[in-house]
Parts: C-alpha cells; sequence; structure tokens
C-alpha cells in the first residue's frame, strides 16, 4: 500500500542545510527593513514635533494694534503710530526682530528696527521706530498683555508727501515666530483743523 522513499542522508543534509540559509537570509533581510522603518519613524516624528511647535507660535504669538493715529502735515498724513501689545497666550515679543510691510497704491517696502533709540522719531524710508508707553517691557519687548508700545512708520519718507486724504494702506506685523498682523490703514477724507487724525 504504500511505498517506500529511496532518500540518501546526504540529499536530507544538503536540503537542511539549503532551507537555513534561505531562513538566515529572510532574518536578516527583515531585520534591516525593520531598523530602516524605526530609523525613519524617528526623523518623522521628530520633524512633526518641530513643525507643530513652530505652528503652535505662529498662530499664538500675535502682535495686535490697539490703536493708531497720524499726524497731518497740510494735505497729508507724514506718520502713522500704533500703539501694539501681544496677545493674550503669547510669548514675549521681541521687537527688534519683527519686519513691519508697507503696502500702498505707490509703495510696497519691508521696514526693519531702528536701532537709533527710544523715540518713534527714528523712523525713516526703510525702519520703523519703537517707543514705551506702558508696562514691564522696554521699548523693544513685548512681556505682559498690559505692555503697550509705541510704533511708528514715516510715511512720507516712503512715498512722497505720504498718505493724502481718502487714501489708505496695509501694514502688516511680522514677528520673530512668523505670526503676522494686518491692519488697514485709511486716512480720513477731510482733516479740518486736526493736528492729529485717527487713522
Amino acid at each position: 500500500m504504500f511505498e517506500k522513499l529511496q532518500v540518501s542522508d546526504d540529499d536530507r543534509g544538503q536540503v537542511g542545510i539549503g532551507t537555513l540559509i534561505v531562513f538566515i537570509a529572510m532574518v536578516l533581510v527583515a531585520a534591516i527593513a525593520a531598523g530602516v522603518l524605526i530609523n525613519t519613524a524617528g526623523v518623522l516624528q521628530s520633524q512633526a514635533s518641530d513643525t507643530g511647535s513652530e505652528t503652535q507660535e505662529a498662530v499664538a504669538n500675535q502682535v495686535e494694534v490697539v490703536h493708531a493715529s497720524g499726524n497731518v502735515s497740510g494735505d497729508y498724513v507724514d506718520k502713522v503710530n500704533m500703539t501694539i501689545m501681544k496677545s493674550a497666550g503669547s510669548n514675549a515679543i521681541d521687537l527688534s526682530s519683527l519686519t513691519v510691510q508697507y503696502t500702498s497704491d505707490d509703495a510696497d517696502v519691508t521696514l526693519v528696527y531702528d536701532n537709533g533709540g527710544d523715540s518713534v522719531a527714528g523712523a525713516s524710508a526703510t525702519e520703523f521706530a519703537t517707543e514705551n508707553i506702558t508696562g514691564a517691557g522696554s521699548s523693544t519687548e513685548l512681556l505682559n498683555t498690559d505692555d503697550r508700545v509705541k510704533l511708528g512708520i514715516n510715511v512720507s519718507a516712503i512715498e512722497t508727501n505720504g498718505l493724502e486724504g481718502g487714501e489708505g494702506a496695509t501694514v502688516k506685523l511680522i514677528d520673530q515666530s512668523g505670526a503676522q498682523f494686518s491692519y488697514g490703514v485709511t486716512v480720513p477724507s477731510t482733516f479740518g483743523d486736526k493736528e492729529v487724525v485717527s487713522v
């Protein structure tokens, strides 16, 4: 009923060694693949963590404009002064690292911090200036939500004479973390006898 197979002992040993070699090769390939996957997962997790932290800072760290006014010179507003604060939940904001993007119908410039002193009088065609109003911070930093700093922009240096009645501009404040706050400056159509107007 059953036939006896004729297999020599030498043949069985060769099959066993071949199977063992294939098995070891599979284990080595699997180990290498697992190492690559674990390393890749670690790199991706680190990148995701960094991206999450940077995104959180960009969303949470905000500079807000509390009030803005313009100095009237003839038929133009030649200087814009903004009272700024940090929003609730923000980290300390370094104003010397802040950049200001000024855009109007006639001009588009990026302003950097003026190192000349603690007065808005130092603003120029390429630099904005700051002045501490109140709080524990200085003219270059916003530490608490009750800190207020005046930020000055010399509009007449950026564009000829400044902003005429009825004109406007967009001022974008970008802090060290990349967070942005946009403020629309709108000049009243008439000034009357005012020396300062709300913009």
